[in-house]
């Protein structure tokens, strides 16, 4: 007798894959037991082909396997609400504004609909390219870089496989904004002129004469302006303005978690005279504005505080900074961290080397300085608070 062929039939526990018409498409399910009402568990994927299908149930079970559970309703979009509300924590204020402000908008605009599972590096990719057509490079840098933290948050939680924006390299964008400048040697003189009296004159005169960065100044104390008295450094609070040597300690800047940018940053600036004849006479002026505070003055022993002793945002100070520039015939289109650039500049024309601009401003490399600061880069030998004191006595 002939032998009878039976059909192969699925093994228990194996997928299913059936044709739906209502869907005209392929569905492919996974069983995952029975759940605790005695109903059956089952993960469904659909494609236009088998092949498709199984491809899809192939990528279900690694994430099955390696523990992944992933939401298929879960859109980019709700991985950035997840990672706002809850992966920012020890960020700076003004930082999480951006992220919740300008880069979860562009990032929303192309890719907050997608599914996470679904979403590829090429979708990742093409997002960026669109953003970086009508954004600066740094804020493409920025947009990816949130979107890999806000994915990578969601792997922490089981949500998805593999970060799949970590794999994108960011297109380059448009130039960053406007390209910074520096004053002249003559409107150098005529801002210092205008300051002269203001109570912004101790801020522009540190800032131009030292090339402190705005957010060093801003959190510059008083215990940090020092004076070499018998052998070591001494606040000038307790030991007064009168010395050879006064010196700042450049070791806050107002940063989350209050450090430096870098630890090149960290430094011991000698502070040209006009400096220090200038913070004496600040130092009296606000002595007298927190005898008129009362009551209202809090005491953050901050060298360049607010008329009640807090800290000033840059936004204020820009704000100040204007109406001096404007006294001066400059116009209203300077910042105070223009008066950094400044400051490099000046040394340069003066002759000091590449290498001691670079530790005065505290650069890490001094690509930096000539990147950044390319204004008459030449060759000497002198010091910082020498040159300044050559150059307006």
């Amino acid at each position: 007798m002939a032998e009878v062929k039976t059909a192969s039939r699925r093994g228990h526990g194996d997928d299913a894959i059936y044709f739906d018409a209502s869907k005209n498409r392929y569905v492919g399910a996974v069983s995952l037991g029975h759940g605790a009402d005695g109903r059956r568990l089952r993960k469904k994927v659909t494609g236009k082909t088998k092949v498709e299908v199984r491809e899809k149930l192939r990528a279900l079970h690694r994430d099955l396997d390696g523990n992944v559970r992933p939401r298929q309703r879960y859109t980019v979009g709700q991985v950035l609400d997840d990672w706002l509300a809850e992966g920012l924590s020890g960020v700076a204020p003004r930082t999480v504004k951006l992220y919740q402000g300008t880069i979860a908008a562009a990032l929303r605009a192309e890719l907050g609909a997608a599914r996470l599972t679904a979403l590829t590096a090429g979708d990742v990719q093409a997002a960026l390219t669109v953003i970086a057509a009508e954004s600066s490079s740094r804020t493409v840098q920025i947009c990816h870089n949130v979107l890999v933290r806000a994915i990578r948050h969601a792997e922490r939680d089981d949500l998805v496989g593999r970060n799949v924006a970590a794999l994108v390299k960011p297109p380059k964008g448009q130039r960053d904004g406007r390209p910074s400048k520096s004053l002249t040697l003559e409107q150098a003189v005529a801002l210092l002129s205008a300051a002269k009296g203001t109570r912004l004159e101790a801020y522009v005169v540190v800032s131009l004469l030292t090339g402190l960065r705005t957010e060093e100044v801003r959190a510059l104390r008083w215990d940090h302006v020092v004076a070499w008295v018998d052998g070591r450094w001494g606040p000038v609070d307790e030991v007064g303005f009168d010395h050879e040597q006064v010196a700042v300690f450049v070791w806050r800047a107002d940063r989350a978690g209050g450090d430096t940018k870098t630890p090149r940053s960290r430094r011991t600036l000698t502070l040209p005279k006009r400096c220090v004849q200038v913070l004496r006479e600040h130092r009296v002026r606000q002595a007298q504005e927190r005898l008129a505070a009362g009551e209202l003055w809090q005491d953050n022993d901050l060298v360049f505080a607010s008329a009640v002793g807090t800290a000033q945002d840059d936004h204020n100070v820009r704000r100040q900074f204007r109406k001096v520039t404007e006294a001066a015939g400059l116009g209203t289109g300077w910042v105070p961290r223009e008066l950094r650039h400044t400051f490099v500049s000046l040394l340069s024309a003066h002759g000091v080397p590449v290498e001691a601009i670079a530790l005065l401003a505290g650069h890490n490399q001094t690509s930096t300085t000539e990147l950044v600061y390319r204004h008459q880069i030449v060759p000497s030998l002198k010091t910082g608070a020498e040159v300044m004191d050559q150059i307006f006595g």
